[in-house]
């Protein structure tokens, strides 16, 4: 197990070093010059060059991407031409707000759809089955940015139990935390609950149909035992997989929640950046959520490891 986390590991730093590169090559990319386009086209020549220097621009390529990552590494991103702040005070303020959003999304879409999915699986066919299979299909289709809207539009202005923007630390208000939370983080489990429903149902349904599965029938087995000590680890490859990718688009899917609930976190930060040109926060906010969907694959390969030991000689 140790030489295969190891090379997990080694593989995960690769893959780090490459999200770095082309977070670096945004600047690069950019038609014009990089500098001009921040400041726009009224700027000054001297303005111009003073931002270019100021961003290493003026330096040789390679140069430019060492002093960067070098820097990226000990947390020092530059700083912020729009809002004049450090760019690693802006993240440090606003990712502990994104990472409560995106953990408590992904804790109840998971805990929720995997126990659906066994549902699912064990009453195939039943009315159970049924409703709960139509929901996961509606699940799957319906936008997170619509959704959020229709909930603004009914629970905020129409019945007015919900705060229909913005974000308090469960440290200052719980209870208004609370109810804010409580509709982006619906917005958010949305998709990945519908998925990891779908998954598990078809995961277990061909478990359940393995001889090993009808021997413990046969041996009169409680029905608890049989699902979660036999069937659901052998069902949980592929809804691991799953889980993994349900991260990334739980922390990407944070661009739209926290844009339509006016929540400070880092998706916001990453659209308005975007929107002011203000490309040194960018390269940040890309970095950042680059190495947290690193981290979240670096964990499900382990996961295999200890789900199926033979993924280990592999």
């Amino acid at each position: 197990m140790g030489a295969f986390i190891v090379r997990r590991i080694v593989l995960s730093i690769v893959v780090l070093f490459l999200v770095s590169l082309l977070a670096f090559m945004i600047v690069q990319l950019l038609p014009g010059d990089p500098a001009l386009t921040m400041l726009g086209q009224d700027a000054s020549k001297e303005q111009v060059e003073l931002l270019r220097h100021e961003l290493w621009l003026d330096r040789p390529l390679a140069v430019q991407y060492w002093h960067w990552l070098s820097n990226a590494a000990v947390g020092n991103f530059g700083k912020s031409i729009t809002f004049q702040e450090s760019v690693s005070g802006l993240v440090a303020n606003r990712l502990p707000i994104t990472l409560n959003l995106s953990l408590i999304s992904l804790v109840i879409s998971t805990i929720l759809g995997v126990g659906f999915g066994i549902i699912c699986a064990i009453r195939r066919g039943g009315w159970l089955d049924t409703v709960i299979t139509l929901f996961a299909n509606l699940g799957i289709a319906v936008p997170i940015f619509w959704l959020g809207i229709l909930g603004i539009y009914f629970f905020g202005l129409k019945l007015g139990w919900l705060p229909i923007q913005g974000y308090t630390s469960p440290l200052e208000d719980f209870a208004k935390s609370a109810r804010q939370l409580v509709m982006p983080v619906i917005c958010m489990s949305v998709f990945a609950l519908a998925s990891l429903t779908r998954q598990t149902r078809s995961s277990m349904l061909e478990v359940v149909r393995q001889d090993y599965i009808r021997t413990a029938w046969s041996k009169g087995l409680k029905e608890r035992v049989i699902v979660m000590k036999h069937a659901l680890k052998n069902a949980l490859i592929p809804v691991v997989t799953l889980l993994g990718m349900e991260l990334r688009i739980v922390v990407g899917g944070s661009v739209v929640v926290e844009t339509v609930f006016n929540i400070p976190g880092m998706g916001r930060l990453l659209v308005s950046s975007v929107l002011n040109k203000d490309f040194v926060v960018v390269q940040a906010c890309v970095l950042i959520i680059g190495l947290i969907v690193l981290v979240a694959n670096l964990i499900v390969d382990i996961s295999y490891g200890w789900l199926d030991p033979r993924i280990r000689y592999d």
